[in-house]
């Protein structure tokens, strides 16, 4: 039987016709504040980019430097493309990142990948011989 997502014991219909006063006092302290703080305008910019998509006015891919920005259930099922320092990661919105921050979907950090030790790296490598 497949899971069906709940959100503090709503499901993600429920969230999305939900008033964003009431969807705030379901997250948690730090997403919370931030709201009460109000949006930024980088914030409002894609709000309305969010907004625009939905309607089918904009048709071109959701690409933002916003990466404070809170996950609110209207995101759910669009590709919003997130800066990471040297490009834009494509992420699909799960009904699971409700709440979460863009930022923590694109990460800007990669695992290091050394490959082998080069010629001089250690005293043993200088007996290869050099070709």
């Amino acid at each position: 039987m497949a899971r069906i997502f709940s959100f503090i014991g709503k499901s993600i219909e429920e969230l999305k016709q939900m008033d964003v006063k009431d969807f705030i006092q379901l997250l948690p302290s730090r997403q919370r504040r931030s709201f009460e703080r109000g949006f930024t305008e980088q914030q409002k910019k894609l709000l309305l980019k969010i907004d625009k998509t939905i309607k089918g006015e904009y048709k071109k891919p959701i690409r933002t430097h916003c990466r404070d920005m809170i996950i609110l259930p209207k995101m759910v099922n669009l590709t919003i493309h997130i800066h990471k320092g040297n490009g834009f990661v494509p992420i699909l919105i799960q009904p699971e990142a409700v709440g979460m921050i863009l930022g923590q979907l694109a990460l800007t950090r990669s695992k290091v990948q050394h490959s082998a030790p080069g010629i001089g790296a250690t005293k043993s490598s200088s007996a290869i011989s050099v070709k």
